[in-house]
């Protein structure tokens, strides 16, 4: 029962969409490529891809976007179906469960659109099979019956475009890999772009909120704008009974501060793996499961949510033997590093 507990009360600055999120985050997104801010470089080609590609009266070329959650691949993917003026059909690897389910996806769609796939590295390898020729030669081959007298039958499907989304590319097979077209990364987001997006939203959902304290919940939001509009309905809840309704640097610093969330965007979590690893270990080396116990988390949860942003910060290394504490850590956290060893080197991490 702990476990089911604790997958229903996550982190509030979790990437992954939480039930708090609801309908509000759909209502925060862009309609058009105009309005999505961010991720510059990526919405440059896409917008010359779809251009390109409405000249031509051809669907626009299978597209992968990777990179880590709340980034904007949902709301990309929409954005290219409404650029386009196409139907947008979505849905999850988890969900297409069949071979049938897909043939049933594909069947439906009408000329040039688009079939959004989230999450498509959990794909199975059955499924996977029928994808390919419908990808490569948009034909599916259909086995009807069982033992000696099973036949194909091969379906042609009307022209349509695949947007792939994953958090992790790598566990992407490479033939389903090698049939995108384009594929493109989707990266952290700047204080100021996170600023402008929080601006936005809360413009859209009526809240006070100045420039300043925009951008203090900005520097929190782990680069993430799905965290940041979170932290934006968290932050409007204080300052509706702290203050007068308006969201400003004091109330959000106060509102954060109460949250657990330091100026960096660290929680309650990660200073723990981080003052275990330093005062339980003596800075490491220590393996993840053990770490795991010592503060009573699933060691999933420090893989998958708390060590790639430590690790962006320069907080955490991982070597052959466990994880380690950098000089940074220590610094960020008050902590008085050791004496650092002669054959240390000069990229923040302890040698010991």
């Amino acid at each position: 029962m702990e476990t089911e507990e604790l997958e229903f009360a996550p982190r509030v600055i979790s990437p992954e969409v939480t039930q708090d999120d609801g309908d509000i985050e759909i209502s925060l997104r862009p309609q058009n490529l105009h309005e999505y801010i961010g991720q510059d470089k990526v919405k440059e080609k896409i917008a010359i891809y779809i251009e390109a590609a409405k000249k031509r009266g051809e669907p626009l070329d299978h597209v992968l976007l990777y990179g880590p959650p709340g980034l904007g691949k949902t709301t990309l993917s929409s954005i290219i179906a409404h650029e386009l003026g196409v139907n947008l059909r979505v849905t999850t690897g988890p969900a297409i469960e069949k071979p049938g389910d897909l043939v049933s996806l594909l069947t439906s769609l009408n000329d040039n659109d688009v079939l959004f796939i989230d999450e498509i590295h959990r794909l199975s390898r059955a499924v996977e099979e029928i994808l390919y020729p419908a990808l490569e030669d948009r034909v599916i081959d259909i086995i009807i019956g069982k033992g000696p007298s099973a036949r194909s039958i091969r379906m042609d499907l009307k022209p349509f475009t695949l947007i792939g989304a994953t958090t992790r590319a790598g566990q992407l097979s490479a033939p389903l890999r090698d049939r995108f077209g384009v594929i493109e990364r989707l990266e952290l987001y700047t204080t100021e772009q996170l600023t402008d997006i929080i601006r936005r939203s809360a413009m859209i959902l009526c809240i006070p909120c100045d420039t300043d304290g925009a951008a203090e919940i900005a520097g929190r939001a782990r680069g993430t704008p799905r965290i940041a509009n979170r932290l934006l309905k968290r932050v409007r809840d204080f300052a509706d009974v702290m203050g007068n309704g308006q969201i400003t640097k004091e109330i959000a610093s106060i509102a954060l501060s109460r949250l657990e969330i330091d100026n960096l965007g660290l929680d309650s979590l990660d200073r723990r793996m981080l003052q275990m690893i330093i005062k339980g270990y003596g800075g490491g080396p220590v393996g993840l499961e053990t770490l795991a116990s010592a503060i009573g988390e699933e060691s999933v949860t420090l893989e998958d949510i708390c060590e790639p942003f430590l690790m962006q910060l320069g907080f955490l290394g991982r070597t052959p033997r466990g994880r380690v504490a950098t000089r940074l850590a220590y610094e960020h956290l008050g902590i008085v590093p050791p004496e650092q060893s002669t054959s240390g080197s000069d990229d923040g991490q302890l040698s010991f």
